[in-house]
């Protein structure tokens, strides 16, 4: 069956996009939601509609995320945390720890999910976190870690 998205679907497509997908699928799961409405020839120009205005507002969120990223790139973010021998944390710094420091130094609110750190931060010093602040922008953050006194 032809169905015409109302919102993004994870696997089935995005706001506008006319897909075909099988007929209990849409009957029991995307229209019972309003995730997706039958295709009608009438509809088809409502989903153009839609795509476009999907396309107007990720250019919009691709400008802002490219206008963050610059800005992000040029900072250095500081954190402080409790040091014992040779450098280690008591503990560890983590995307939580960084998105809130961003938050309070910056302004800018990042989701923590977006983040890339393979492991959590153990040892003073500098390092590199990837960002992801759009599907197609991608940031690196710098991290100061130093020791409280």
């Amino acid at each position: 069956m032809k169905v015409i998205l109302r919102s993004n679907v994870e696997g089935v497509g995005n706001t506008g996009d006319v897909v075909e997908v099988a007929n209990g699928y849409a009957q029991n799961f995307l229209m019972p939601k309003g995730l997706a409405m039958r295709a009608t020839e009438g509809a088809v120009g409502q989903a153009a509609a839609m795509q476009r205005s999907r396309d107007l507002q990720d250019l919009k969120q691709r400008e802002v995320a490219e206008e963050a990223a610059q800005r992000l790139e040029a900072l250095v973010v500081s954190i402080e945390a409790r040091v014992g021998q040779d450098d280690q944390l008591y503990g560890s710094v983590t995307t939580s720890d960084i998105a809130e420091a961003v938050q309070a130094q910056t302004g800018i609110e990042l989701d923590r999910r977006n983040m890339s750190l393979e492991e959590p931060i153990r040892q003073v010093g500098t390092h590199q976190v990837e960002m992801r602040l759009h599907p197609e922008v991608r940031a690196l953050l710098t991290v100061e870690v130093a020791s409280v006194e």
